[in-house]
């Protein structure tokens, strides 16, 4: 990105909900841990050229610890003899208030904060801005409110810059990465990543650096707007983003222009991503080869549950054998099974020696995938909310010299936009047999516990289609592992998509799911795969 033409900021998104259970953790080893130590690996490589160019670095990559990413940036500029002015943002960490707020015996407790101590760092001569837990797009808003000196009430400039945002947060997701319709992108090998060129009103056009690979497209922007979202309304804690007022055209080989983003104000809470030692979990998977798979799977089953019994303990049946299979392994199932307690007694060996134990007493050609394995840790993710007037961001500078930065002035109750369960009844307008993915692309994450599944049409007339032919009944019908589980539709006309949030559908959240994919990031190829009456 720093060889590839001029930037004024570059941008480092290194947190997720299972990142800040995984810092947590390194903390609780290295109190002075509880950072991203990849980016100060990639920044020593790096930090000349930044110098050099006079890029500035924006980053969430401080995680727990933004204070000590700061420092070490510091030690290292030193070491290689290079000038740079280092701040860091704090304020996120509510571990120290965690009676107050009520948060009992949590691992990490982090408040999304938003861009303005980014803006203040910046605008305070930073070349280099560390945070903590702000939303992801915020590294993006901020330097742009800094850079155009945005008030705190420009809602559709910020909303705008929002979006931008989220299309930059995944990298290479914008150009042609986990992209549905990848056979049609000529070089995929190295995709370059994106850029935004971000304007006084908001607007955008993304793009990416001349000779890389990918391509950027309305569809591939599509895609990575779909992502890890909910209804229309994005709320973030400067700023609602009105999802349903995005309109995107291509204005050129790999530059596709976003405009006429509409923001309201940010609402009064703010969201805090909680995370929890849950217990401890272990599994293993039975292979089950030929014939009879069911009554393999059934007696497997029963000897085991005797042995360990069957609290927290979950089976998955993979049934992925072929009849007439050409090799050994087309023939065969998967039994995928999961154990989860509090203490790691029953999950360890307890669990995996039982499992092995049973090889000359079960089914006819009893194997596994792996040997016996001791418990791990897992994690439990939780949100809460606590009022934005009781938090304040701080931007601390090198020098000893800070700047707090208050809640927002202005909030608004968020307008709820009921789900839309689509048409009870459906005509085929198209009559015969297809893939969904033959006509539409989807793009699917995780949300805590929750999941989403976008899906977009590639013109107006597959829109029809989709929006009529795609109902939540109909969803519920290709997707049976959605039987039980809350499943809302919102449409989003502007983008030809159609977005669901399934509730539930990760448990706990991803570390804690004993899903087969626990972060849903396949779901949307799942239900492209699917073949259907249109």
């Amino acid at each position: 990105m720093l060889e590839g033409g001029p930037l004024d900021v570059l941008t480092g998104d290194y947190l997720a909900e299972l990142t800040m259970l995984i810092l947590g953790r390194d903390l609780l080893k290295n109190p002075e841990g509880g950072y991203a130590k990849t980016f100060l690996r990639q920044l020593e490589g790096s930090l000349g050229l930044v110098a050099d160019r006079g890029v500035r670095v924006v980053t969430n990559a401080g995680g727990l610890n933004p204070a000590g990413l700061a420092e070490a940036i510091g030690k290292l500029a030193r070491r290689l003899g290079i000038d740079v002015s280092v701040a860091y943002v704090e304020g996120d960490d509510l571990r120290p208030r965690a009676e107050e707020f009520g948060f009992g015996g949590v691992l990490t407790a982090n408040a999304y904060l938003g861009a303005w101590g980014i803006c203040e760092a910046i605008k305070g001569g930073a070349d280099i801005v560390v945070t903590g837990r702000v939303t992801d797009a915020s590294l993006v808003v901020g330097p742009a409110a800094a850079h155009f000196r945005w008030g705190r009430d420009q809602w559709d400039a910020l909303a705008g810059a929002t979006v931008a945002g989220h299309v930059l947060e995944c990298g290479a997701q914008a150009t042609g990465g986990n992209y549905s319709f990848f056979t049609e992108i000529e070089d995929l090998g190295h995709p370059g990543f994106p850029l935004a060129e971000l304007h006084a009103d908001g607007s955008s056009v993304i793009t990416k650096h001349a000779g890389t690979g990918g391509a950027v497209t309305v569809e591939t922007v599509t895609a990575q707007l779909l992502y890890e979202i909910g209804g229309p309304n994005y709320l973030g804690p400067d700023v609602v983003t009105r999802f349903d007022t995005i309109q995107l055209s291509q204005q050129g080989a790999d530059r596709v222009r976003i405009s006429g983003v509409r923001g309201d104000p940010p609402p009064s809470e703010a969201k805090v991503c909680l995370n929890r030692i849950g217990g401890f979990r272990n599994a293993t998977t039975f292979v089950l080869c030929g014939l009879d798979v069911d009554a393999k799977a059934d007696l497997v089953r029963r000897q085991l549950t005797e042995r360990v019994g069957a609290e927290g303990v979950t089976w998955a049946l993979a049934r992925t054998g072929e009849p007439g299979a050409d090799t050994e392994e087309a023939a065969s199932a998967l039994l995928h099974v999961t154990i989860k307690d509090a203490d790691g007694k029953r999950s360890g060996r307890a669990f995996s020696q039982a499992a092995i134990e049973l090889a000359l007493a079960s089914y006819p050609g009893f194997h596994v995938t792996a040997p016996p394995s001791d418990a791990t840790p897992f994690g439990v993710y939780s949100a809460a909310y606590v009022p934005q007037q009781a938090l304040v961001q701080t931007a601390i500078f090198g020098n000893g010299a800070h700047i707090d930065v208050p809640s927002p002035a202005l909030t608004a109750p968020v307008a709820q936009t009921l789900p839309d369960d689509g048409p009870e009844r459906y005509e085929p307008l198209l009559g015969r047999r297809v893939r969904l993915g033959e006509l539409f692309g989807a793009r699917s994450g995780d949300k805590g516990g929750d999941a989403n599944l976008g899906v977009w049409a590639r013109d107006d007339l597959g829109y029809q289609v989709l929006s009529s032919a795609l109902t939540t009944a109909r969803l519920r019908d290709l997707l049976p592992e959605l039987a039980g589980l809350e499943v809302h539709r919102f449409p989003l006309p502007n983008l030809r998509a159609v977005n669901f949030v399934i509730k539930g559908l990760l448990g706990e959240g991803v570390s804690s799911s004993t899903r087969f994919d626990p972060q849903a990031k396949a779901l949307g190829e799942w239900l492209r795969s699917i073949e259907v009456d249109l």
